[in-house]
């Protein structure tokens, strides 16, 4: 698929300079500090040296004292809390960590995920007429309840209350809940809108730990659960959510819970060696990154809710045992392997629909519906469709006697606003920019295609349907050594907001040993073709059509990160490659 390539607007050359000098960096590191809009040396060192104290205080959220006073209540009087939870990620790590911040000092708490398939998301009338039979009083819902107006209603005629800890847009109407807690309110006047639903979650036990006098340093155990939220829910690394992520890391690579450590010895990762394999069948050792918590952790606290059902992830978050975990975690890996094979033949059977349909191939957008679909993993499929086409997409399928389905989204373009356009049309719908879910009546289908369709078709610009890749600076090879890489490094955790930089650097050959290796990916050495240096490895993944154009000692240009990789003991730096460019004739590029 051809690529875009954009480079980024440059630093302001006075400020890299003097960022460059006070901080005895690299200008092109300055230069990206700058593009971070870190411009002096107090604020570089807050980023390079995250600290605690600059977490933004509880209370300043809407509701928080209202939250905090409500549960206080409830404990003083021995009421029964439930606490209510999404069956994602985000939503099962939420409830792990509030309940078992609870359950450290109270006994009359418990826990509940709806079941996907039968209640769907949100908070569903079937948990708050168990809540009712059960006799909770108070239900505490972490990262959804946001449009919860009427189901509210409904809950406060049974005598239940509800605080609501979310981190959704919210609808023009706010739950009617004892407590609404959610950054993104238009009048919460809280510092950081970008926190996960974890970290609302977090923020409100920060809240009730501070009104207990209860100290700070009891709650950063709870750090390795926030951290894996904010990677799989694909918010923001920026601001306080840096900070979370940054300690939930060395957690992480350090004294994980024991769920989390059992995830991680089914993703093949030992945490002690932190060893893994890459594709070259080589064994490096690093430690754990925010994309591990994505590709390796996220998956399978996922797919227990995507296969069967989430509490068995929220149980695995809470196991105090590694014995307890590690038996959770094969279980979980198991659904985790079934859900691969689930994902792969609806992709297959999407493709194959897509590829007999002349209206769907030219359309702006990509709407594809079967009613034999697996629920749980027509969310992944989007995804999927969208590394083939390039589109935004909502793959449909059948449940419950609606059509529910899953919007997926590309760079730049608002899904949100998309599936909010056709909301006559729809039962529910929320979620963020890029991913959306949505249900609606099986007689509202056509209708839904045609109007969302139109929607992308007149809102799309033309150059939001090429892949676009972002370079942040161009660089001489030369420029790259062990001191570069060192300090590049603790730009880290890398994430949307901070994502890790890619450099360009032009007139580039191979030194002669480029071959393809594993699937179609190119294993090179790269030096520059007038200033020459040391040579410097590369692998390009999926890149492998590009090896005629290299081995005739043709120059291109490279796009790429830099990284590390262990072989045999001896670290080396080498390039991921994230696009070449042969160079026709001079000046000239495909």
């Amino acid at each position: 698929m051809n690529k875009r390539w954009v480079l980024k607007e440059q630093g302001d050359e006075s400020k890299v300079q003097h960022l460059a000098e006070v901080l005895n960096i690299d200008y092109n590191l300055a230069n990206l500090l700058v593009q971070r809009r870190i411009e002096t040396f107090d604020q570089a060192r807050s980023f390079f040296r995250p600290s605690l104290d600059d977490l933004h205080d509880p209370f300043l959220m809407n509701d928080m004292h209202k939250a905090v006073d409500r549960i206080e209540k409830a404990l003083e009087k021995n009421e029964k809390i439930l606490i209510y939870g999404d069956y994602d990620v985000d939503g099962t790590t939420a409830v792990a960590l509030v309940y078992t911040f609870l359950k450290s000092f109270y006994n009359n708490v418990d826990f509940y995920i709806p079941d996907r398939y039968e209640e769907g998301y949100g908070i569903s009338y079937k948990s708050i007429d168990y809540a009712a039979g059960q006799n909770f009083s108070l239900v505490i819902v972490l990262d959804c309840g946001i449009k919860a107006v009427e189901k509210i209603v409904y809950a406060k005629n049974k005598g239940i209350e509800y605080i609501i800890a979310d981190h959704h847009r919210p609808g023009d109407i706010l739950p009617n809940a004892v407590a609404v807690l959610d950054p993104k309110r238009p009048d919460c006047n809280y510092p950081y809108d970008e926190l996960s639903g974890c970290g609302v979650g977090f923020k409100l036990i920060q809240a009730f730990a501070k009104k207990r006098n209860i100290p700070f340093e009891n709650l950063i155990k709870y750090l390795d659960l926030v951290v894996v939220s904010i990677a799989s829910d694909i918010v923001k690394i920026t601001g306080e959510n840096r900070i979370l992520a940054y300690y939930g890391l060395k957690l992480v690579n350090t004294d994980p819970r024991p769920g989390i450590e059992a995830i991680l010895k089914f993703s093949g990762i030992n945490r002690i060696e932190t060893s893994v394999i890459d594709v070259t069948e080589n064994i490096f050792s690093r430690n754990l990154s925010i994309s591990d918590l994505v590709f390796l952790v996220g998956p399978r606290i996922n797919a227990a809710g995507r296969i069967e059902s989430a509490k068995n992830s929220v149980q695995l978050l809470i196991s105090e045992n590694l014995t307890d975990a590690e038996l959770l975690a094969e279980r979980i890996n198991d659904f985790n392997n079934e859900r691969k094979d689930l994902d792969a033949q609806t992709t297959q059977e999407a493709l194959e629909m897509i590829s007999q349909n002349e209206v769907l191939k030219n359309a702006k957008s990509t709407v594809v519906f079967n009613p034999s679909w697996h629920k749980g993993v027509i969310g992944i499929v989007a995804s999927r469709l969208i590394e083939v086409f390039y589109k935004p997409t909502v793959v449909l399928t059948k449940s419950n006697g609606f059509i529910t389905g899953s919007a997926r989204s590309i760079k730049d373009f608002d899904i949100y606003d998309a599936v909010d356009h056709c909301s006559d049309l729809l039962e529910h719908f929320g979620g963020h920019k890029y991913a959306a879910g949505l249900s609606l009546k099986p007689e509202k289908l056509e209708a839904f295609k045609e109007k969302f369709e139109s929607y992308v078709t007149q809102t799309i610009e033309k150059n939001m349907l090429t892949p676009e890749v972002e370079i942040d600076a161009k660089i001489c090879l030369n420029d790259i050594n062990k001191k570069f890489f060192r300090i590049l490094k603790q730009f880290a955790p890398f994430g949307p907001g901070n994502m890790s930089p890619v450099f360009e650097t032009d007139n580039v050959i191979d030194t002669g040993y480029a071959r393809v290796v594993g699937k179609n990916h190119l294993k090179l050495e790269v030096v520059h073709k007038d200033i020459r240096g040391f040579p410097i490895p590369a692998i390009a993944f999926q890149l492998g059509e590009h090896l005629e154009n290299l081995v005739k000692n043709k120059t291109f240009r490279l796009c790429y990160h830099i990284e590390e990789n262990e072989w045999n003991g001896v670290v080396n730096l080498q390039l991921n490659v994230k696009d070449i460019k042969p160079i026709i004739e001079e000046n000239t590029y495909y």
